[in-house]
C-alpha cells in the first residue's frame, strides 16, 4: 500500500460518491416535474412530500464529495471552487433555495405562497443538475486556469491557482460538450424521478403519468448522453506520461482508457445494461415498479466508470486548456501519504453509512404515499 495506491483508493472513493450523487438528484428531477405529473394542489402535496423525505439524502452526499475532494485532492478543490466560484456558487444557491423551500412551504405565515417556494424547487431542479453536469463535463474537456507552485515560496503572493477566464466557471454552460453532458444529467434526473414516483406513490394516476414521463425523458437522455459519450471518447484526450509527467494531448485517450482498463469497462457495460433493463421494464403492460433500483444502480455505475477513465490510466483528471502542464493529476494534487492513510482509515466506516441510509430509507417507504395520507391534517407534511 504505498501512496500510489492510496491515491488510486481516494480517487475511486471520490468518483462513487460522483455516482451516488448523480443517482440521488432523482430528487431535483422530481422538482422539475412538479407542473407536469401534478394536475391539481393534492397531487402536487404527494409528489413534494415523496421527493420530502428525500432531498437531505442528496444535500448531505454532495457535501460529503465535496468534502470528500477537498481532503483528497486538495489542489483540485483550492483551483476549481477558487477560481470557477460563479459556477458553484450558483449551484450552491440552487441547493439553498431547495433546503428553504422544503422548510418553509407549508409553513403558518408563509407570505410568499406555496406556489413561490415550488417555482424555487423547480429552478433548483433545472439549473442545479445543468450546471453539476456542466461542471463534471470539464474533467473531459478541460478549463482555463495556471497553476504556478513557485508562487507558495512567494510571501506578496503566494496563490499558487488562478483563473484566466473572467467569467469563473460560467464558460462551460457555453461549451457545446458540456452543456450535451448537463442536460443529459437533466432529462436523466427527470427519467429517474418519474421511476420513483412509480415505486414511492400509490396512485394510478401518478403512475401512469409518470410512466409516460419515463419514456419522454428518457429517450432525450439518451441522445444528449450518447452524443457526449462518443465524441469524448474519441475525441483528444489529456494523456499525462508516467515518467516524466509531462501532459500532451492523446487522439481518443478516453476510448484508450476504456479498452486498456477492462474492469472499469466491465462496470460501465453493467451499468447501461442495468439502466436500460430498468427503463424497458418500466414500459412494460404489467405494472413494474422496481424500475428506479435497477436504473439508479445501473446509473451508479455507469458514472462511476466515466470518473475512473477520467483519472486512471495516466490521465489528467482536471485538464487545463490555458497550460496543458499547469493540469491536474491524482498524483500532483492529492494530500500527504499520511493525511491519505489516516482518512482511509476513517473511510472504512463507509459501509455503516450506506447500512444506516438503507435502514432510514426503508423505515421512510414503509408505507407508500397516497391521497388519504396527505388529506390527514394530523400528519406533519411539506
Amino acid at each position: 500500500m504505498d501512496y500510489t495506491f492510496f491515491q488510486q483508493y481516494w480517487w475511486f472513493l471520490v468518483s462513487l460518491l460522483g455516482g451516488i450523487l448523480v443517482f440521488l438528484l432523482f430528487v431535483q428531477g422530481g422538482q422539475s416535474l412538479l407542473f407536469t405529473i401534478a394536475k391539481n394542489e393534492l397531487e402536487r402535496k404527494m409528489l413534494v412530500n415523496s421527493l420530502g423525505r428525500k432531498w437531505e439524502f442528496t444535500f448531505t452526499t454532495l457535501v460529503t464529495f465535496g468534502g470528500a475532494f477537498f481532503a483528497s485532492f486538495p489542489l483540485f478543490y483550492s483551483t476549481s471552487f477558487g477560481g470557477a466560484y460563479w459556477v458553484w456558487m450558483l449551484i450552491l444557491v440552487c441547493f439553498v433555495l431547495q433546503a428553504v423551500s422544503y422548510e418553509y412551504r407549508t409553513l403558518a405565515g408563509n407570505f410568499l405562497g406555496q406556489r413561490t417556494y415550488e417555482i424555487f424547487l423547480f429552478i433548483n431542479g433545472l439549473l442545479g443538475t445543468i450546471l453539476l453536469g456542466a461542471a463534471v463535463a470539464t474533467f473531459f474537456t478541460g478549463s482555463e486556469f495556471i497553476v504556478n507552485r513557485a508562487n507558495l515560496l512567494n510571501p506578496a503572493n503566494p496563490v499558487i491557482s488562478s483563473w484566466e477566464n473572467p467569467l469563473h466557471g460560467l464558460e462551460a454552460a457555453l461549451n457545446v460538450r458540456n452543456l450535451l453532458l448537463g442536460l443529459g444529467v437533466f432529462f436523466l434526473s427527470r427519467t429517474l424521478a418519474a421511476l420513483y414516483f412509480m415505486n414511492n406513490i400509490s396512485d394510478n394516476v401518478i403512475f401512469g403519468r409518470a410512466k409516460k414521463q419515463t419514456l419522454y425523458n428518457a429517450i432525450p437522455f439518451l441522445v444528449f448522453f450518447l452524443t457526449f459519450l462518443i465524441w469524448t471518447l474519441f475525441a483528444e484526450g489529456f494523456a499525462v506520461n508516467p515518467d516524466t509527467e509531462v501532459v500532451s494531448m492523446e487522439s481518443a485517450k478516453y476510448f484508450t482508457n476504456l479498452i486498456e482498463l477492462p474492469a472499469v469497462l466491465a462496470i460501465f457495460l453493467v451499468g447501461v445494461l442495468a439502466l436500460l433493463y430498468g427503463l424497458i421494464r418500466s414500459q412494460a403492460k404489467k405494472p413494474f415498479t422496481k424500475g428506479i433500483w435497477f436504473a439508479g444502480a445501473g446509473t451508479v455505475l455507469a458514472v462511476l466508470s466515466l470518473l475512473l477513465l477520467a483519472g486512471y490510466n495516466n490521465t489528467a483528471y482536471y485538464p487545463s486548456v490555458t497550460d496543458l502542464q499547469s493540469s491536474l493529476t491524482i498524483y500532483n494534487s492529492s494530500s500527504s501519504l499520511f493525511t491519505l492513510k489516516v482518512m482511509s482509515i476513517v473511510s472504512l466506516l463507509i459501509p455503516f453509512v450506506l447500512l444506516y441510509i438503507i435502514f432510514a430509507w426503508r423505515s421512510l417507504d414503509k408505507k407508500k404515499i397516497d391521497k388519504a395520507e396527505m388529506q390527514d391534517t394530523k400528519l406533519e407534511a411539506y
